[in-house]
C-alpha cells in the first residue's frame, strides 16, 4: 500500500464509523447515484469498476444496470468492504465482487468498459499515478465517470457548520496544498490536468448542485450529533475540551435551524461531474 496514511485512516475508527452508519450515508449521498450512472452510460453487458466503493451502494446500483455484465468494487477500507459484501448478499446481487486494495497501485487486467466513483478518487497520494493505473484497467474504448466535491466553501452542507464552529474553537490546521482529502479535487482545472497527464482524453467537467439531507434526513438534533461524530466534524472540532465542543455544537445547531425542514436538514452540495475517455 503506497497510501499508508489513508489506509490507516479508513481501516481505523473512521472506516468503522462509515460502515456502522452505512444506511445513513447511503440516504445522504443517494441523490448522486443515478446522475453518476447516467453520466457513465452503463449498459446491460458492461464490466464496471467502482473505485472507492465504500459500503457498496454505487456498486449495487451499477450491478443492476449491468444486469448481464459484472461489477468490481475496490476500496482501501476493510470495514466498509465487509459491510458492502453483506449488503450485496442481503440484496441478492450476484454479479458483483469486492476487492480490498489500493486502486493507486493494484494490478488490474484491462477488461473494464467503464470506471465509476462517487467521492472515492480524492484520496490518492499520487493522483496522476493512480489515474494512469486505472486507465490501464479499461479496454481501448473504455470511459470514466466520477463525482467529486467542489471546494469546501462551495458546499453549504460543510460551510455552514464550519462557519459556526471556527469562531468557537478556532480554525483547523490547513492541510498541505493538494494533500489527499475530500476537497482536494475542488479545483476544476487541477482535475482536468490530472486526467490529461494520466492519458485520458475528451475530459468533460460539469458543475452540478444538488440539495442533500444532512445525515440522510435526521432530525435537527440528531443531524448535529451526526456531524460531530464524523470525520469532518472531528477535523473542525480538533482537540476542543468537552465544554468548548458543546458550545461549538450548540452554535452549529443554531446555524442549521433555518435549513431544517419536515424532511430533515437540507443544504446545497456542489460537485464536479467528470467524464473522460481512455
Amino acid at each position: 500500500m503506497q497510501n499508508d496514511e489513508q489506509f490507516d485512516y479508513w481501516n481505523g475508527p473512521e472506516g468503522q464509523h462509515w460502515a456502522d452508519y452505512d444506511t445513513t450515508f447511503d440516504a445522504m449521498l443517494g441523490p448522486f447515484v443515478e446522475p453518476l450512472l447516467d453520466a457513465a452510460a452503463i449498459t446491460a453487458g458492461d464490466h464496471v469498476l467502482d473505485v472507492g466503493c465504500g459500503n457498496g451502494a454505487t456498486s449495487r446500483a451499477a450491478a443492476r444496470h449491468a444486469a448481464n455484465g459484472r461489477v468490481v468494487g475496490i476500496d482501501i477500507s476493510g470495514p466498509m468492504l465487509e459491510r458492502a459484501r453483506a449488503r450485496a448478499a442481503d440484496d441478492g446481487v450476484t454479479n458483483i465482487e469486492f476487492v480490498h486494495a489500493d486502486a493507486q497501485d493494484h494490478t488490474f487486467t484491462a477488461d473494464f468498459d467503464v470506471m465509476i466513483s462517487r467521492f472515492g478518487v480524492m484520496f490518492f497520494a499520487d493522483p496522476v499515478a493512480a489515474f494512469s493505473n486505472l486507465r490501464g484497467a479499461l479496454r481501448a474504448d473504455g470511459r470514466v465517470a466520477f463525482v467529486c466535491w467542489q471546494g469546501l466553501f462551495a458546499n453549504e452542507w460543510v460551510a455552514v457548520p464550519a462557519a459556526a464552529i471556527v469562531p468557537v474553537v478556532g480554525p483547523p490546521e490547513a492541510p498541505p496544498p493538494d494533500a489527499p482529502g475530500p476537497f482536494s479535487f475542488g479545483d476544476r482545472d487541477r482535475v482536468s490536468r490530472i486526467l490529461t497527464a494520466a492519458g485520458f482524453s475528451d475530459v468533460q467537467i460539469d458543475d452540478v448542485h444538488l440539495r442533500l439531507l444532512l445525515g440522510g434526513g435526521l432530525a435537527l438534533d440528531d443531524a448535529v450529533a451526526f456531524l460531530g461524530e464524523g470525520g469532518m466534524g472531528k477535523r473542525l472540532l480538533g482537540e476542543a475540551d468537552p465544554p468548548t465542543r458543546e458550545r461549538a455544537l450548540a452554535a452549529v445547531r443554531e446555524a442549521l435551524v433555518p435549513h431544517a425542514t419536515a424532511e430533515g436538514v437540507r443544504l446545497d452540495a456542489a460537485v464536479w461531474m467528470v467524464r473522460a475517455g481512455r
